[in-house]
């Protein structure tokens, strides 16, 4: 097949926010995606018009050059440019950095338009019909996109949010391990730059120091796992009561990479050997999907004392793939253990890409007649 064929059958994709950190690492990953092309790039007025190379200059935060085939595309507006995306595009990503009102609206006019909207934002994930996506987590979630279609009057719009990047370690771990009934979780994340959207060079105060405070990071930490461990009943989201979780969110200097350290009480005795077990048996709904971003496995076991590493294993699977290490007993709770993910592949921008895919493959996403 040439690569023109190629392109007439992928999906048609709009960014919303390109030119900030996660929508960068967006157009990376999606550069040579066999499934999808962007077609659109949009973001704020003062962005709008320009090239993607004027629009971004000295905020391109990545090692590499921004990619020739990208550099010369228009920039459209975001609110402007409304109609003429949804004319482009059979879905969007949503990775603005706005406030919270105003994102709610934008990605609700977008969904109006019939655009299914995968956001990367926090601004929708407790919008009561708004299913918060980890693929190999939840995705029984999606049916409640049927519901919100009805309660908004969408045709073939709607919206699916991402969870926040801190929880992207540790969440997958309470699930491959809610047969031995997880209670009490105390969870400590320490979180790179990148989170902030920062570099060493945009932020020369996190060289050689670390920051015990990230704005809003612990209550959603000890939040957003209820939701998306919970259960759908009635044609509503049910959150989960346990475990209940007690997060510490800790700033600190790598460019990539958010780990934390997780301690656990169980309702059942179990040995490390079971812990591990089901960590390697993990059972991802996704494996028999042949997703282009899933990985495989998608949590990977460290017999190393000293593994994971943020440096050695943030790009575990592309970026996609989580890990743990050091199961060991602890004298206060049960057992504890250190996790890894990366946070603006897994975390953001390909956790995203993951989802967008998984709403291709059950029918969700459709290509529009233009």
């Amino acid at each position: 097949m040439n690569s023109k064929n190629k392109t007439k059958k992928r999906y048609k994709v709009g960014i919303l926010g390109a030119t900030g950190m996660v929508g960068q690492r967006l157009i990376l990953l999606l550069v040579n995606h066999p499934w999808f092309e962007v077609v659109c790039f949009a973001a704020s007025d003062r962005s709008a018009g320009k090239t993607y190379k004027e629009a971004v200059k000295e905020k391109w935060s990545h090692k590499g050059p921004i990619p020739n085939t990208i550099s010369k595309q228009k920039v459209f507006s975001i609110e402007k440019d409304m109609e003429i995306i949804a004319q482009k595009v059979d879905f969007v990503f949503c990775a603005i950095d706005a406030d919270k009102n105003f994102i709610q609206n934008l990605e609700e006019q977008y969904a109006s338009l019939g655009l299914p909207v995968i956001s990367n934002n926090s601004a929708h994930r407790w919008t009561e019909d708004v299913p918060m996506i980890t693929p190999e987590v939840n995705p029984q979630h999606l049916e409640m996109i049927s519901i919100q279609k009805k309660n908004h009057g969408f045709t073939s719009g709607f919206i699916v949010v991402k969870p926040n990047c801190s929880i992207q370690s540790y969440v997958p771990l309470l699930h491959a391990w809610k047969n031995f009934g997880p209670r009490q979780v105390i969870v400590s994340t320490y979180q790179a730059i990148s989170g902030a959207s920062k570099t060493f060079e945009t932020w020369p105060e996190m060289v050689d120091n670390v920051i015990p405070y990230i704005g809003g990071e612990e209550e959603k930490s000890e939040k957003e796992p209820a939701k998306v461990l919970g259960e759908i009943k009635g044609g509503r989201f049910v959150l989960a009561r346990i475990p209940k979780i007690s997060a510490s969110c800790i700033r600190v200097p790598a460019s990539d990479g958010h780990m934390a350290t997780v301690n656990i009480r169980f309702k059942k005795n179990v040995s490390k050997e079971q812990l591990i077990k089901a960590v390697k048996n993990f059972k991802n709904p996704l494996d028999k999907l042949n997703l282009p971003s899933a990985p495989k496995p998608f949590i990977t076991y460290f017999e190393e004392d000293n593994r994971p590493q943020t440096r050695l294993d943030r790009d575990l699977h592309a970026g996609m793939g989580i890990s743990v290490g050091r199961i060991r007993k602890d004298s206060i709770l049960d057992w504890k253990c250190v996790a890894l993910s990366h946070n603006t592949i897994r975390g953001a921008a390909g956790g995203g890409i993951l989802t967008a895919e998984l709403l291709v493959k059950k029918g969700y996403i459709k290509k529009r007649q233009k």
